[in-house]
């Protein structure tokens, strides 16, 4: 009797990964992720950074395994085949074109937008490949501050999102996010959502844990409380451990 495929989408950074940690990336994760693939489980590493500097990070974890899929910034799609990886398409074009359409539409209201919150906030701002405006706080409550003014001018701007991780933030097309990328991958696997399991731990991540995207959700101990409360308000698990600890805690937990 055929297997019946499973889809795994982590996050990255604080979920599998910790930068300082003695081991970046838990060896006991990778061994169980190694098993996992080998029983038909179609591995995602959902994530924020941008496609090299996840390569580079899962370099020097000295990974093993490598994802099957990536999503890179929240929206792009890369997919592993044979030794390399190659963009997902007609995707990945579609979210570039409308990405730019959006911004350009949206320009002048945006540079005006980062001249106020420059004049009443110490904050850095900047623009770069993907957003046109970028922040990085001085502090949590500044970003609070911050982003409450973002979203009410993307609540406005109707197909603007405002995307933030700590005291990071940036603007993205309100079609693109963690959440509708696994949705493609779903697609593309023909894995639906009941056969699932997501894990995040901060903001960013929300999107994609959620019951009708992941019917299995899973936070590590160091996710933010309003992660913790969605995780379980879906159903899902919060881990008693850390980053890929909690997350490998959270896969046995769900029988994986």
């Amino acid at each position: 009797m055929p297997t019946i495929p499973r889809l795994l989408s982590t996050d990255f950074d604080g979920t599998i990964h910790e930068d300082f940690g003695d081991s970046p990336i838990p060896e006991a994760f990778l061994t169980r992720v190694t098993e996992l693939r080998s029983e038909g489980v179609v591995w995602v590493i959902n994530t924020g950074r941008d496609f090299s500097s996840l390569m580079e990070s899962l370099g020097r974890a000295h990974a093993g395994v490598l994802p099957d899929y990536v999503v890179a910034v929240e929206r792009e799609i890369h997919r592993h085949v044979g030794g390399h990886y190659e963009s997902v398409e007609p995707w990945n074009t579609r979210c570039h074109a409308d990405h730019r359409e959006v911004f350009e539409h949206h320009g002048p209201a945006i540079r005006q937008l980062m001249a106020d919150i420059e004049k009443g906030h110490d904050a850095t701002l900047y623009d770069d490949a993907w957003s046109p405006l970028c922040v990085i706080a001085r502090s949590n409550r500044q970003m609070d501050e911050i982003q409450v003014l973002l979203e009410e001018f993307c609540g406005k701007a109707g197909q603007l999102a405002v995307v933030r991780n700590d005291v990071y933030v940036r603007l993205s097309h309100r079609g693109y996010s963690k959440g509708t990328a696994l949705q493609e991958i779903q697609r593309l696997t023909g894995i639906p959502p009941e056969r699932t399991l997501a894990a995040g731990d901060h903001l960013n991540d929300q999107p994609m844990l959620r019951p009708e995207i992941a019917r299995c959700l899973v936070t590590p101990s160091n996710g933010i409380s309003v992660v913790k409360s969605l995780v379980r308000a879906g159903g899902g698990y919060v881990a008693k451990q850390a980053t890929g600890n909690g997350t490998l805690e959270g896969l046995r937990h769900f029988g994986w």
